[in-house]
């Protein structure tokens, strides 16, 4: 099977990047069509993943307009020289158009349901679209629901073991107390008229966090000469077990709040979005993800939670249930694909089904 895959942002790395290593062993073909955003082909380079630069990211109105043009045009390039079989992506609006063209299947994944631009141009021409569960939204009859969460596709014990050497490189003993902050630039235009963290928020936060453990910052946005100590330096594919061992993760960053969740890390999010996603809710009742509109909400639950000295063994509980009733996203999308459109059937008709990927590998 040839198998054509959009990347259009660093998280459809993580996503995807199991996904394509395990499909080329079982002799599928994989190109991946890229356009470059933040550390996204670092992370590609990193995962010794092939892949083709269709475009360059530039936030501005007209690169939009032209930008989809470009590459539509790229992925019908593309795709008269490869000929996939299926087309695969996360808000895949180009791939689907040329999936359409050419008269082949395409599946979108997605967790978002304020993209409400992406739905308009991608579900008239795509084939199927799935979320998880948790998605609020019904996208109508292309629509297929799996019980998981996106993050699980690349942090479910089957597809993450957490190396312990980032501890060392951070001059860290295993055990040791320290915190993982996340802020956010508020550009993407979903997003752009919300809020986190003011200065003096995030100045008040670390100065309380610093009483009992070491800080590190990861930030898009360039932090003041004075948080700069914080600055978190390390690879961007080592992100994940710096969180795993954390003992809090506290945040603007929405991806980066339910990796943590997910991975048994007290997780906090700090946005004046919070209800907006179905994960959210979700992962609040499983008490693995806890959302504040605003940090002056958060300030007595913090002081709260830093006296709690069992409170990682707490999350771990919850983890571990979770994982009870949640499958290997990886293995079901493996599935999924292989078994197109058969699979798709199959799941409409009996979405219990996919049972059969809860299971935990020894």
């Amino acid at each position: 099977m040839k198998i054509m895959i959009y990347i259009g942002h660093p998280a459809h790395v993580h996503f995807f990047k199991n996904f394509v290593k395990q499909m080329e062993k079982k002799g599928h073909k994989i190109k991946i069509l890229v356009v470059s955003k933040d550390i996204t082909t670092n992370l590609l380079k990193k995962y010794n993943l092939e892949y083709e630069l269709i475009d360059s990211y530039k936030p501005n109105l007209l690169n939009k307009v032209f930008g989809l043009i470009k590459r539509n045009i790229n992925f019908i390039r593309h795709s008269i020289k490869f000929k996939p079989d299926i087309y695969l992506g996360i808000a895949n609006v180009y791939g689907s158009h040329t999936s359409f063209l050419f008269r082949k299947p395409s599946i979108w994944f997605s967790d978002t349901e304020t993209s409400k631009q992406v739905e308009k141009l991608t579900l008239p021409f795509c084939s199927n679209v799935l979320t998880p569960t948790c998605f609020k939204k019904n996208l109508g009859k292309k629509h297929i629901l799996y019980k998981g969460f996106h993050e699980l596709a690349y942090l479910h014990p089957n597809q993450f073991k957490p190396n312990k050497n980032i501890l060392k490189k951070l001059n860290l003993k295993e055990g040791e107390k320290f915190f993982v902050l996340r802020f956010v630039s508020w550009k993407s235009a979903h997003i752009r008229s919300e809020k986190g963290f003011s200065l003096d928020d995030k100045k008040n936060l670390i100065e309380k966090l610093e009483k009992h453990g070491k800080v590190f910052i990861t930030s898009e946005v360039d932090l003041p000469n004075h948080l700069n100590k914080y600055k978190l330096s390390i690879e961007p594919s080592k992100i994940h077990d710096l969180i795993y061992y954390s003992t809090m993760y506290i945040g603007e960053g929405a991806t980066m709040a339910t990796e943590s969740g997910i991975l048994g890390t007290p997780s906090f999010y700090i946005s004046s979005m919070v209800y907006d996603f179905g994960n959210f809710i979700e992962l609040k009742k499983l008490g693995l993800v806890e959302s504040y509109r605003n940090y002056n909400n958060f300030k007595n639950r913090l002081t709260e939670i830093l006296k709690n000295k069992n409170i990682k063994k707490e999350w771990k509980v919850k983890r571990d249930s979770m994982l009870k009733d949640k499958i290997d996203v990886t293995s079901f999308i493996i599935w999924f694909v292989e078994n197109y459109p058969n699979s798709a059937k199959e799941m409409k008709n009996n979405p219990k089904l996919q049972k059969k990927f809860i299971k935990i590998s020894q």
